[in-house]
């Protein structure tokens, strides 16, 4: 290798939210008088490192340009080229960039798109934690609450929580690594991390930060308001 690896964002934007409660895909919602997504490419614009963010979008969606009329430019990549599950998306995805001259020991940082509240310092801590790592790594959270094990509504049991972490994103990985990692684990994986790890792999743990929640349910889309107004 004669040139240093790039950095690539990868942003998964086909899936539907079914369980966020909105009208359409969550990732159009509203927020702040923009799209989530719109906030999620404005703050990996800002990282400079990136070589160019691109956006996996199902091939039937005809909203993004309208709902992020923002991203363009020699850095904004668009893919209708997105799957039934993420893992497919990611995997469809990392071919497209493939086919827009990634290496194969480029970086890519795969980010939600339900992920709005993202800094670009947080991006920058990752890249710098991991740009020389044998691996890779995500950024995530440890583990503070007392966890429960449920069962039939009520808590059936206290799990321990020493040494366990809530996974973020961006997860950063070598593009083959994570081609090679998607294509073994199959469509079920829920993240790049454990699919990496079931090649017998340790991703770094790069500490993270409780705001950059994922938006998931109802009642997270006027928690992101009140903490975006507060910017």
């Amino acid at each position: 290798m004669t040139d240093a690896p790039r950095c690539f964002a990868l942003v998964p934007c086909a899936g539907v939210g079914q369980r966020a409660g909105t009208a359409g895909p969550k990732q159009y919602e509203p927020l702040c008088g923009r799209a989530v997504v719109a906030h999620t490419l404005q703050a990996l614009a800002a990282v400079p490192e990136l070589s160019a963010t691109l956006v996996v979008l199902a091939a039937q969606d005809r909203e993004f340009e309208a709902q992020v009329p923002a991203f363009a430019g020699p850095r904004a990549w668009v893919a209708r080229c997105g799957g039934d599950t993420r893992a497919r998306t990611v995997a469809q995805g990392l071919a497209a960039l493939r086919e827009r001259g990634a290496d194969e020991h480029d970086w890519v940082l795969v980010h939600d798109a339900a992920r709005c509240l993202l800094r670009p310092p947080w991006v920058q801590r990752l890249i710098a934690a991991c740009r020389d790592d044998a691996v890779g790594g995500l950024l995530a959270l440890p583990l503070a609450d007392t966890l429960k094990q449920e069962a039939g509504g009520r808590a059936a049991a206290t799990l321990e929580r020493r040494g366990k972490w809530l996974a973020q994103t961006p997860q950063m990985f070598r593009l083959g690594l994570l081609q090679r990692a998607l294509a073994q684990a199959g469509p079920g994986v829920t993240d790049e991390s454990s699919a990496v790890e079931a090649l017998g792999l340790a991703p770094r743990l790069v500490p993270g930060e409780m705001e950059n929640l994922k938006l998931t349910w109802p009642a997270d889309f006027a928690l992101a308001a009140r903490l975006l107004e507060t910017r």
